[in-house]
């Protein structure tokens, strides 16, 4: 062909070859000289039909084979057109090629679309007729439907009702304004409600899996709408699975948008500052997986332990654990045990010979506070180390210098942490007393003081031992503001600015506003709240007398020494006699209601009621069944101070 280009001819030719080869090499056959020109006529022939044939097959498979025949045809007619060139050139100039940029928020916007395709399929179908089912009673609680899909239905409504949005709009906008940055930065904040759903993902699979067992209607209804074509042949829990992978995604396709923008581009700074907030969601989700597992860890080790309510604490960590070889000082020789090294303490356990229940038995607590670790050396007993601590000093033994390394490592990062969180806590503390206004000695109980924040302390103010949610919660002074333990706060004194009413305090403010000297062991056993002597309590007390607690059929009852301490006025002590040093019961006056009863039988009743509970009372005279219903009706309603002179004299 004349004027054809070398390009146009290269591409001829390759087209050329592809038909000669489909149409069973004629061409090449007679290069070769193997066959007659009769022969080669009929090959003609015949190949003219195959071709014909393989056209028609080829037009069949085109959707699944890519090109057919039939376009590269089509193709090579394109190719001796004298425009086809200019048009393509002019449409792959690289002034009007579309920005690399655009590609990736254009697959951000695409699959975005088909993200929230997914979550209707979850919230709407899946959650819709699930929940529709569960309110019949047939399948499974409407509860357990709840906590399968989480806040499914909060992901669901931003996605499709916000973000998709917004990108949508976005895109149609592109010529006008080419940049996503912006929208990413400004809706990234409410992705991180993604930390609840991927913390709940484990416990909704264990979910589906524990309630198809259980109910076969269940298990129906979900494969029912598995086998629907929106499903694409995929299970519940696979679609599931696509919000805990919808952030990673949002990262990397943004990372690559940021490498693809050109320098000086208006949507660098957005964009990067959106990487860096989807980055600390992705950080939140996978904490909050970090989190999940360490609970789970951490109950799985509680159980084996026999779940013992001095020990179990949602906030410990386990740092280490294993067997370990005990050296006995008396018998010179060892015996196995096992260790439980958590950050706060150490668990020295011996495995149980029938293990029913717990698989371990704690024989000592060992508290992480003031230990001390180092190695031994010991001839008789290589690989040894000495664990010392303020309940006991143990001689261990690995089974390898490589083992007795880990536990020494083990040992001191848990003694080196606890050492530094007491630091902190002593910066912080003084911090507080010298950053934050503070109450001068003589205005304590004068004016109210500002309360610590709870978030700024981990352990108590006064003794230092750390909180907990179950066994040792935070309590605030009245005083002087301090976050304390109930123990260090078992205090009540007046306080001027209040109205000279009793408050909480802790034990230094107690001391410095009464002037009552506290004789407490801080090491041994404090002292409960019955544990007030009754000589003492009667001395400085509202009303104090004998009287008798009736049993519920008001026939029999209990005879005692009844006392409403001054310093504890809205609560009712009951002694087994007058000079006991522990009340046997208490009873909190504060709501109850005083009744008199008829004196029917020549007796002098009353009552204190309140919902279902009722006390009957037996008073010996008349005048003290008056007091001590004037004295307990007081008490109910709040009010502390006495309304005359009466003492226990008085009520002798």
């Amino acid at each position: 062909m004349e004027g054809e280009t070398p390009s146009q001819r290269s591409v001829l030719n390759l087209v050329a070859v592809f038909e000669e080869r489909r149409a069973g090499k004629p061409s090449w056959r007679d290069q070769q000289g193997q066959a007659t020109p009769a022969a080669r006529q009929g090959l003609s022939q015949m190949a003219a039909r195959h071709q014909a044939e393989q056209e028609k097959e080829e037009e069949k498979q085109q959707g699944q084979r890519g090109l057919s025949f039939k376009c590269l045809q089509s193709f090579r007619h394109k190719i001796n057109q004298d425009d086809w060139r200019r048009r393509q050139d002019s449409d792959l100039q690289p002034g009007c090629r579309e920005p690399e940029e655009k590609k990736i928020a254009l697959e951000l916007l695409e699959t975005e679309q088909a993200y929230v395709n997914r979550l209707h399929l979850l919230d709407q179908i899946f959650y819709t007729e699930l929940m529709k089912e569960a309110k019949t009673g047939k399948t499974v609680p409407e509860e357990v439907v709840k906590m399968i899909f989480s806040n499914t239905s909060s992901i669901y409504q931003f996605h499709a009702h916000f973000f998709l949005p917004e990108l949508q709009k976005r895109m149609e906008d592109w010529s006008c304004t080419p940049r996503i940055g912006d929208v990413i930065q400004k809706l990234a904040p409410f992705l991180k409600m993604y930390g609840e759903y991927v913390k709940n993902f484990d416990k909704a699979v264990e979910l589906i899996t524990l309630w198809s067992e259980k109910s076969p209607p269940f298990q129906d209804l979900i494969a029912d709408i598995q086998k629907r074509k929106v499903c694409a042949n995929l299970t519940l829990q696979h679609h599931m699975l696509e919000p805990v992978q919808r952030i990673p995604r949002y990262e990397l396709l943004l990372k690559d948008y940021i490498r693809k923008l050109p320098p000086e581009s208006p949507d660098r700074s957005d964009a990067e500052k959106a990487l860096e907030m989807i980055f600390m969601v992705a950080k939140h989700s996978n904490a909050a997986i970090a989190e999940m597992e360490r609970l789970q860890n951490l109950w799985a080790v509680y159980q084996r332990l026999g779940l013992e309510d001095d020990i179990v604490d949602p906030s410990n960590e386990l740092i280490k654990e294993g067997p370990i070889q005990k050296l006995s000082i008396r018998t010179n020789s060892t015996s196995e045990k096992y260790l439980f090294l958590f950050n706060n303490m150490l668990l020295y356990c011996v495995p149980k010979v029938i293990q029913v229940g717990a698989e371990f038995q704690v024989h000592l607590r060992i508290d992480v506070e003031g230990m001390k670790v180092r190695e031994l050396k010991d001839t008789q007993f290589p690989h040894t180390f000495l664990v010392s601590g303020k309940q006991r000093t143990l001689e261990l033994q690995a089974r390898s210098e490589e083992e007795m390394s880990a536990w020494i490592k083990a040992f001191q990062d848990a003694i080196d942490r606890k050492e530094k969180r007491s630091e902190t806590f002593k910066t912080a503390l003084h911090g507080l007393e010298t950053d934050t206004p503070s109450l001068k000695t003589e205005e304590l109980g004068r004016r109210a003081p500002q309360w610590v924040r709870d978030n700024l302390v981990t352990m108590c103010m006064r003794c230092k031992e750390p909180f907990n949610a179950i066994t040792r919660r935070r309590h605030h002074c009245r005083a002087c503001g301090y976050v304390v333990c109930a123990r260090c706060s078992d205090y009540r004194a007046e306080l001027q600015y209040d109205g000279n009413r009793l408050n909480r305090v802790c034990q230094e403010c107690y001391v410095f506003l009464t002037g009552h000297v506290v004789l407490e062991d801080r090491e041994g056993k404090h002292k409960g709240i019955l544990e007030k002597e009754a000589a003492d309590v009667s001395g400085r007390s509202l009303l104090c007398s004998s009287l008798q607690l009736l049993d519920k059929n008001g026939k029999g009852g209990t005879r005692g020494w009844f006392v409403i301490p001054q310093d504890d006025p809205l609560v009712l002590y009951i002694y087994a006699a007058p000079q006991d040093v522990r009340a046997h019961t208490s009873i909190p006056l504060l709501g109850y209601q005083v009744k008199d009863l008829p004196q029917g039988d020549s007796r002098h009743l009353f009552q204190l009621a309140q919902s279902r509970q009722v006390y009957t009372f037996l008073a010996d005279t008349e005048e003290l069944k008056q007091r001590w219903m004037r004295a307990m009706a007081r008490s109910a309603a709040g009010i502390t101070h006495p309304e005359d002179e009466d003492s226990c004299d008085e009520a002798e």
